[in-house]
């Protein structure tokens, strides 16, 4: 089993001062967030896109996945093309991330990604839930 999946953190998101719902405190791995279900852990990975989004303002698929994976720890090409291949979407397409849909299949391509496994859409639609 993978990390992410170990740590129900399905986005490997990395410890951080902030602390989201459902999180683990402290958290017993030394880099990544622990989560108490998958659903919380999806809820996190949706809130922090949302958060781009808000704060950040991030707009299209590519510029999200150049935030989340960074080229100084990634193959971010890479990853954004599995993402927009999983989502059968372009790099310029601007998610609207307050639509359901959209987020949860946002959600499970990064997660596919990350863990080298689909993810389970039920979790997902549960930390959509969550919000």
């Amino acid at each position: 089993m993978s990390r992410g999946l170990r740590n129900c953190n399905p986005g490997n998101i990395r410890n951080s001062s902030t602390v989201w719902v459902g999180e683990i405190v402290p958290s017993k791995d030394r880099a990544f967030k622990q989560f108490k279900s998958m659903a919380y852990g999806y809820r996190a990975v949706i809130k922090l896109l949302q958060n781009y989004r808000k704060l950040y303002n991030r707009k299209t698929i590519a510029e999200f996945i150049e935030r989340w994976a960074p080229p100084k720890e990634n193959n971010t090409s890479a990853y954004i093309s599995r993402v927009c291949r999983e989502m059968q979407v372009p790099a310029t397409y601007i998610p609207d991330v307050e639509d359901r849909e959209v987020m949860c299949a946002f959600a499970a391509a990064i997660s596919l990604v990350e863990n080298g496994l689909p993810a389970v859409m039920s979790d997902i639609e549960k930390g959509w839930e969550l919000l």
